[in-house]
């Protein structure tokens, strides 16, 4: 064992970085670029069946906004702070050129220690289900079921953002008795009841649960007084790393830590990889960063999140949870008399 390698349910990742699903991974050889880059895992774009959601890639849009929320250009030199708002679809291929695509991936991932892992986001838990055994049939070794997709409510029968923690354990009971390879969970971010979501997607036979995805979002543009790109979008960026990671957090604390979760919103470093890791995560996804700045994103995080540990003596392994576990409440606190006067803006 090595001070990076960790595991994630039956999973055990050579280290702790996962490419997360998202466009650049529609080619295989986005996937290739991130397997070259040494990551633990690339999750492949997401597919279902449905026509609509192919559709919706097609008319998809895509910006890159600065701290003051207007646009700018789209480059790999943007600053630190430059996040993306988009509308997003599926996949374009059909279901059979994408599978045919990820068992090949799969089987060129094994030969460098990684993993090339299906994703799903259901429409149709039916055809989901066929999706699964199917997946698994093809060989591909893991499978993410993505039931937290941020476009739901305005992609109303092309995906979902599941927030009933009955409905998660029925959809993932349905694709648990179907395949026996490892399944991971992302759930939203958009609800109160993260934790409760993740506690059903567990009891149903999820072995880990990545949380929490993207969220809507409305951009207006104070010179056109219209919304950016002209409707709700999906935003995620660095700012969304304090929320991630009181979902681990909390979840943690309610389900205990044997059950392992992966961070995904909010990461673009090796340091935030600690952090997100540091409040619970098992592993880390990350996409948009790779997204607009390109795979050497990955290799960067993956040597500085390396010396961080060399560091500190540590492994990956001995990160998880150690600052969510030493989470204080408010009364735990100590009495700080009036010390909010000392934080407030001089009005003279």
């Amino acid at each position: 064992m090595t001070r990076l390698n960790v595991t994630v349910g039956r999973t055990p990742l050579k280290n702790p970085l996962i490419a997360g699903s998202a466009e650049h991974h529609i080619d295989p050889e986005g996937v290739r670029r991130a397997l070259r880059a040494g990551v633990g895992a690339v999750v492949v774009k997401s597919i279902n069946e449905s026509e609509r959601g192919r559709d919706q890639l097609q008319r998809a849009e895509y910006m890159l906004l600065d701290s003051e929320w207007r646009e700018m250009a789209w480059t790999p030199n943007a600053p630190d702070t430059a996040f993306i708002a988009c509308r997003s679809g599926l996949t374009p291929q059909s279901f059979d050129a994408w599978l045919d695509q990820t068992a090949r991936l799969d089987h060129e991932a094994r030969l460098v220690d990684s993993y090339a892992v299906a994703s799903l986001i259901v429409a149709d838990v039916a055809r989901t289900v066929e999706m699964a055994r199917q997946v698994e049939q093809a060989g591909v070794r893991v499978l993410e079921l993505n039931i937290g997709t941020p476009y739901a409510s305005q992609a109303k029968g092309v995906v979902s953002t599941e927030l009933d923690p009955e409905r998660v354990s029925m959809i993932v009971s349905a694709v648990r008795e179907a395949i026996g390879i490892p399944l991971w969970v992302k759930i939203t971010g958009q609800s109160e009841r993260v934790p409760d979501l993740a506690d059903a997607a567990f009891r149903a036979g999820g072995e880990t649960v990545v949380m929490a995805g993207r969220l809507l979002g409305l951009v207006p543009d104070v010179e056109t007084m219209q919304p950016l790109l002209g409707t709700t979008l999906g935003v995620g960026g660095y700012w969304n790393l304090p929320l991630t990671c009181h979902w681990l957090a909390v979840s943690r604390q309610q389900l205990g830590g044997d059950k392992p979760l992966i961070a995904t919103n909010g990461a673009r470093t090796g340091l935030d990889v600690a952090r997100m890791m540091l409040a619970g995560a098992s592993a880390v996804e990350m996409a948009s960063a790779v997204m607009l700045r390109g795979a050497a994103v990955l290799s960067s995080a993956l040597e500085e999140f390396d010396a961080y540990l060399r560091g500190k003596r540590m492994t990956a392994v001995e990160l998880i949870g150690r600052a969510a576990d030493q989470r204080k409440t408010f009364a735990d606190m100590p009495l700080r008399t009036d010390n909010w006067r000392k934080n407030i803006a001089d009005q003279l």
